[in-house]
């Protein structure tokens, strides 16, 4: 799956939707100054800006290269390690509280990756996770353009937790406590339908490895497909994630 990608590739494609939602995500979570969190599966670094601009101390892992590089550069200061969720490697009770921001729905193993989340992070503390809506999330305007020409494309509505309920049912069969799930979202401008559309010839992620399997005609009629229900721009495109949190 494509995300092993430059970061400003990776920024493009999602860091626009990426950005704003951690803002939501990090009030749903409860952070605040001073807190020590784990930004698990932190691409280029979106969430764990914005826990930095609220005075978290900050740690990071991810498990492609490029975006630890990217994350070096932009913040020194954090300790930022190559890895994945299922095997983090850090001891049990490091942290105030662990989250995943679009991340759940990649892991290999969902349960073992929130299972690890809760062991490094202390007792009584917080671990949560966000992903998007099937149906409403980030991607559904790009996947309803696609079910017009391919009904039976499976979409990222499949992964695990993006529909009401998979996230708690990862959590509670992870040993959280206190699990609560609710859903929120952001409002994205789009000033043109080029803008919109090309991130998603740049490879990134299941929509990405999709369009890529096109040949022209087939991008060209997708492409044609998508403008005539989202128009020429500007569009607002709003994007719906669950989101859960559970105590360690």
């Amino acid at each position: 799956m494509g995300f092993d990608v430059p970061p400003e590739a990776y920024g493009r494609y999602m860091g626009r939707y990426a950005e704003p939602l951690s803002e939501v995500f990090g009030a749903f979570a409860g952070i605040g100054a001073g807190a020590k969190v784990l930004d698990v599966g932190c691409g280029p670094g979106a969430l764990t800006s914005h826990l930095l601009s609220i005075g978290a101390e900050v740690s990071a892992i991810d498990p492609s290269p490029s975006f630890i590089d990217a994350v070096r550069v932009r913040f020194p200061q954090v300790d930022i390690r190559r890895g994945t969720a299922e095997e983090l490697p850090y001891d049990a009770g490091t942290f105030d509280a662990a989250l995943a921001q679009l991340v759940v729905h990649f892991m290999t193993d969902p349960v073992a990756g929130i299972r690890q989340m809760a062991r490094v992070t202390r007792v009584g503390g917080v671990v949560a996770a966000c992903v998007w809506d099937g149906p409403s999330g980030a991607l559904a305007p790009f996947w309803n353009a696609v079910h017009v020409l391919d009904a039976a494309a499976t979409d990222e509505a499949l992964l695990s937790g993006a529909h009401r309920g998979h996230l708690t049912e990862i959590f509670e069969a992870a040993g959280l406590h206190d699990v609560h799930e609710d859903s929120i979202a952001v409002d994205v401008v789009h000033p043109t339908f080029e803008e919109w559309w090309e991130p998603y010839t740049f490879g990134v992620g299941p929509a990405g490895d999709y369009v890529q399997r096109l040949d022209d005609d087939g991008r060209a009629r997708l492409a044609a497909v998508a403008r005539e229900r989202l128009g020429d721009g500007p569009f607002t495109v709003t994007a719906t994630a669950w989101a859960a949190r559970g105590t360690a």
